[in-house]
């Protein structure tokens, strides 16, 4: 029995709906999921702690869309992340990658970091950082002070 695969997934349009609650995601097999909470808002960037699940959702103009992203997640196989609609982006230490026009993900010290310009990106940018215990919901609501190309 071979090992599950563990590679860069693209990701297909997925259904989104923001409500009071939180964002729900809608995936291509049917199925969804409810990231709770409103989003913070922070500016420029946002990182995750060491261990914790980093997910990066970009929505559509009309929010009702959009495109999501796991960064190095190591858990998921390929074959469900396809059939899911999600995509995956496998980022080494010290690496940096632009998923998406506007968003970029890199890899320092074990933590993942989401840098994005929602203008640039065209939609609203979310990212949800959670583990076994905690879940945190952010949207990155302005470009980093220094520019994108800083981070690149």
């Amino acid at each position: 029995m071979s090992a599950p695969s563990r590679s860069d997934v693209p990701p297909t349009s997925i259904g989104i709906d923001l409500r009071e609650e939180g964002v729900v995601v809608e995936y291509l097999d049917g199925r969804t999921t409810l990231y709770r909470g409103v989003p913070d808002a922070v500016e420029g960037s946002v990182t995750a702690g060491p261990g914790k699940e980093t997910h990066v959702l970009v929505t559509d103009p009309t929010e009702t869309e959009g495109v999501m992203t796991y960064v190095n997640d190591y858990n998921t196989d390929d074959e469900i992340l396809e059939e899911s609609g999600v995509g995956r982006v496998l980022v080494e230490e010290g690496e940096r990658d632009e998923v998406f026009p506007g968003v970029i993900v890199g890899r320092t010290d074990q933590r993942n970091e989401v840098v994005a310009d929602p203008e640039i990106a065209g939609g609203r940018v979310f990212v949800f950082v959670e583990d076994g215990w905690t879940e945190g919901s952010f949207e990155i609501v302005e470009g980093p002070e220094d520019g994108l190309d800083a981070h690149r």
